[in-house]
């Protein structure tokens, strides 16, 4: 079969050594992960640069006396978020190649602090996923297509694709994405992986390339719920230069010391079928099955109306994409050829075989027609999609059915990268309600669908970060390990597809 050809280049990626000049934990950990960036990434396209000065860092951390669980671990961040060095930070488009800031974002800072290595910078959907409708989730003109290690002809989602890819195929334990409205959750879902959007204004958004500021965040995409807590721990506190996380050191806290494995017990959890469907019943069923058993009273929500929200959460990001774009690219101190969106769509124009010979800009284009931050229009936009979300959406139903969270699958099963069409996903759970409202969401691996990797989504209210992770990690230990991908080529050349297409008589 022609996946094993990929499975064994995995199997040899994971018995690679370290460098000979690796001593310290810190350097072995760092050498290990560049080796298996160098044979595995070529399969994925998840990592668009490594980063020269990884075992300088490393090299550092094993010097000092930093202790703690990022000390000497590996971590790669998405290339929408900027970090000290020669690296440039591109959101994926071939405007930003010289963006080399040499600032480091304030998350980024948070990394080093606690004895992180930033190993490089992964590939993404390019502008986040916010330049057009029809648009391939995982490409970018920087760094190409990003493909799904459990098939490598299905599509990793976006925008935050090469971290979750990354993280799936054991490049590494830790990366960063960032979000909008799906761009963490959906590919830590797909790529069978834990992701956390947090609640918007608990991390920096200071030095991101941005969409919009009522909904952008960066959040942890990790191995394990643990892992996720840690991460977020780090990150996590506030920024003089983002008003939004004015309140976040009052809010955070050691995430990693909450995690309960009998949290689950006494909890009414709400069961938002709602937005479920889409290939995963069996899988949800099962979860929720595991739900009960930890002790979980479950409750069905079976309606909810998010037309409201539907209506006008885009009119909300397209004027937003446009004044908090030009700001980002006027205060870079790099020197790029664009300092507005309109420089960009020009730009996109004038070189247009590399960066539109798949797909246009038509969602650019419409930004560029919004009216600004006070515009009328956009202000009742704003008002009515939050007020939907989340004062009249999470937490009405919160209050009205007695509920600690709610739950639902969070995307269906990973569709194939489709070059004519763009994007085909049959569904979308129920992201938008914590996207919209800017509050915390967490996606946790709770089984298969013909070999592909779906995941169980915990939401809450504002600043329930804790919470939410408690509840995934008792969920998680119960479920038990996930498996791997193995990097198939296609998903039907699988041993749970392959026997179904031949002839059964």
């Amino acid at each position: 079969m022609r996946a094993l050809l990929v499975i064994t280049a995995l199997g040899a990626a994971q018995g690679v050594s370290a460098q000979p000049s690796a001593t310290g934990a810190a350097q072995v950990a760092t050498a290990q992960a560049i080796a298996r960036v160098r044979q595995l990434d070529p399969h994925l396209g998840s990592v668009l640069a490594l980063d020269p000065t990884a075992m300088a860092q490393a090299r550092r951390v094993d010097a000092s006396a930093l202790k703690g669980p990022l000390a000497g671990q590996p971590v790669l961040i998405k290339d929408n978020i900027e970090a000290a060095g020669p690296l440039p930070t591109t959101a994926g488009s071939l405007a930003l190649v010289n963006n080399v800031t040499n600032r480091d974002a304030p998350l980024v800072a948070r990394l080093r602090a606690a004895g992180a290595v930033i190993l490089g910078k992964t590939n993404l959907s390019e502008w986040a996923n916010i330049r057009s409708n029809h648009s391939i989730s995982g490409w970018s003109a920087v760094g190409g297509q990003t493909r799904n290690p459990w098939a490598l002809d299905r599509d990793p989602c976006g925008s935050s694709s090469g971290s979750g890819a990354a993280v799936a195929a054991g490049l590494v334990r830790f990366a960063i994405g960032t979000e909008t409205d799906g761009s963490v959750t959906c590919p830590a879902a797909i790529n069978g992986i834990v992701g956390l959007k947090p609640t918007v204004g608990l991390v920096s958004r200071t030095h991101i390339v941005p969409i919009s500021h009522s909904q952008d965040t960066a959040g942890p995409m990790t191995e394990s719920v643990r892992e996720a807590a840690e991460l977020l721990t780090a990150i996590a506190g506030s920024d003089p230069a983002d008003s939004a996380t004015r309140e976040a050191d009052r809010h955070k806290r050691d995430y990693a010391a909450s995690l309960d494995a009998n949290s689950l017990k006494g909890k009414r959890i709400g069961v938002m079928r709602f937005a479920s469907g889409f290939g995963t019943d069996t899988a949800f069923e099962t979860a929720l099955a595991v739900l009960r058993e930890r002790g979980a009273t479950l409750l069905e929500i079976k309606r909810f109306d998010d037309k409201a929200i539907g209506k006008n959460e885009n009119k909300v990001l397209l004027t937003e994409l446009k004044a908090d774009l030009a700001k980002y690219l006027k205060g870079s101190p790099a020197p790029i050829a664009v300092r507005s969106l309109a420089d960009v769509i020009a730009f996109d124009q004038a070189h247009e075989r590399q960066e539109m010979a798949l797909f246009g800009q038509a969602t650019f284009e419409n930004a560029q027609k919004t009216k600004g931050l006070n515009d009328p229009a956009y202000k009742k936009a704003r008002q009515v999609s939050f007020q939907a979300a989340g004062p009249n959406g999470i937490d009405r139903l919160l209050k009205q059915y007695k509920l600690a969270a709610l739950v639902g699958p969070t995307m269906p099963p990973a569709w194939k990268i489709d070059a004519v069409n763009g994007d085909q996903s049959s569904g979308g759970g129920a992201g938008s309600l914590a996207a919209v409202a800017g509050y915390p969401h967490l996606t946790v691996p709770m089984g298969l669908v013909k070999g592909l990797p779906v995941g169980l989504s915990f939401i809450g209210p504002k600043w329930s970060e804790a919470l939410l992770l408690s509840l995934g990690y008792a969920y998680e230990q119960a479920r038990g390990p996930f498996p791997a991908p193995k990097f198939y080529r296609s998903i039907e050349e699988s041993p749970e597809v392959a026997p179904a297409l031949r002839p059964q008589r």
